[in-house]
């Protein structure tokens, strides 16, 4: 009965010694970044892209005008288009974004979606 109490002491000494304390696990530090205003040469970029994308929605019937009838919604709406061109979000962050806001337009948010993938 000793032999099974020291083969357990044993090993139960030997499982800590395999495992890190506490206190030498590093927590990742992460640097916030602030907004920083895009290059020229990118914000034409961008606003060349986003002139293509919004003439072809003229060109297919089925798309559907997103009311964007305050000064706050075209800023956002902007913002989300520059997020998804600029690839600081995905495909689907840009959909579930534009979602939520309007529910109704799952065409014309992939449909934008789709178009500046084809552009990029």
């Amino acid at each position: 009965m000793t032999k099974y109490i020291i083969l357990t002491t044993i090993a139960v000494v030997s499982f800590t010694g395999c495992t890190n304390p506490m206190n030498s696990i590093s927590t990742p530090t992460f640097k916030q970044q602030g907004y920083q205003k895009p290059s020229t040469t990118k914000s034409e970029n961008y606003h060349n892209t986003m002139m293509e994308v919004a003439l072809s929605t003229k060109d297919d019937v089925k798309y559907n005008k997103v009311e964007l009838d305050t000064p706050e919604k075209k800023a956002w709406f902007k913002d989300l288009m520059f997020r998804l061109w600029d690839r600081q979000i995905t495909r689907n962050q840009f959909m579930a974004e534009g979602l939520a806001k309007y529910p109704t337009h799952k065409y014309e948010f992939a449909f934008v979606a789709n178009g500046f993938q084809k552009r990029s």
